[in-house]
């Protein structure tokens, strides 16, 4: 054998009495982890959330990179979104200005919420199904969420009439986009029963809503994306599943990966929450710098 392959018989039994080193071995344990966890959550976890799992559930204390490095040669990573569609301009009733401003730091549950309207399709049929939520901007949980078979103002309405009904008392700043059941009467009516002030986002800026917008990227690529849903009733369990999963078992690195209901419950259960500071975000950044240029330039052409 060793003629035919051109290697010296020493090589050979130098590599048949070796034996592995102890990184080795721990690459080998980890490799085999990352194969289970990457099978056990749908080939849905990146390398920085399989490294919070990992760590989180075996008590261990891998760095990222090396996680990285194990995921790039097994060949598992998560799966890529898919763009999202652009939607038409409405024609709105009833408008409010952008009083969020891209805020998106809360101090407290209740403060802030964001909500929208979002479809996903059946397969092989013309039907949809819609799905209302509401996030909050402290925990980043979902204080509550519809689904139904039209895209209408009850879907709206019941969303928040739970939604009130869970958070007893609450007084939230509400932003949503101009969508036509945010932009009726009706719906302004609910928010002012509430003392909740409405806040929406200019045309044409969805990054204004950002955080909700963010939710459905990630319940449609790491749910709907990797399923093939043929009735309706199919799609509405698997959201709902999903969103029990996202409130509670999601772990999200800003909150020292906790779940957003983890997060939520011990805020509620004193009068000084812990606070979760958001990370630097380039564009809402220069949202304010332009802001900030625009108030320069207005003051000195009224001081000329």
């Amino acid at each position: 054998m060793c003629e035919v392959l051109n290697i010296a018989r020493s090589s050979y039994y130098k590599w048949m009495n070796r034996k592995e080193t102890e990184e080795e071995i721990e690459n080998n344990r980890l490799a085999h982890i990352v194969l289970e966890y990457d099978e056990l959550f749908g080939h849905i976890l990146g390398y920085r959330r399989m490294t919070e799992w990992i760590n989180k559930i075996n008590n261990f204390d891998y760095n990222h990179k090396r996680v990285y490095r194990a995921m790039k040669l097994l060949g598992i990573k998560s799966k890529i979104r898919i763009s999202r569609p652009r939607y038409q301009k409405s024609t709105p009733e009833v408008t409010s200005e952008n009083l969020l401003k891209r805020d998106f730091s809360s101090s407290a549950p209740n403060q802030k919420w964001l909500t929208d309207v979002t479809e996903f399709k059946i397969k092989g049929t013309s039907r949809k199904l819609f799905l209302c939520a509401i996030i909050d901007l402290y925990d980043m949980s979902i204080v509550a969420y519809k689904t139904g078979s039209s895209n209408n103002n009850e879907l709206v309405f019941n969303t928040f009439k739970e939604a009130f009904q869970n958070n007893p008392g609450a007084s939230p700043l509400v932003h949503s986009d101009r969508g036509s059941q945010f932009t009726s009467p009706s719906f302004k009516t609910i928010l002012d029963n509430h003392d909740s002030v409405q806040s929406m986002s200019r045309v044409g800026h969805c990054i204004d809503n950002g955080p909700i917008e963010g939710f459905w990227g990630i319940i449609k690529s790491e749910m709907y994306y990797l399923n093939v849903f043929k009735s309706y009733f199919s799609l509405k369990e698997s959201i709902e599943k999903y969103i029990h999963f996202y409130n509670n078992n999601r772990l999200q690195k800003r909150f020292n990966n906790q779940s957003p209901l983890e997060v939520r419950k011990q805020a509620l259960q004193t009068d000084e929450p812990k606070q979760y500071p958001i990370a630097f975000n380039k564009k809402i950044n220069d949202f304010w710098e332009n802001i900030r240029i625009k108030q320069l330039e207005q003051l000195s052409q009224l001081q000329a």
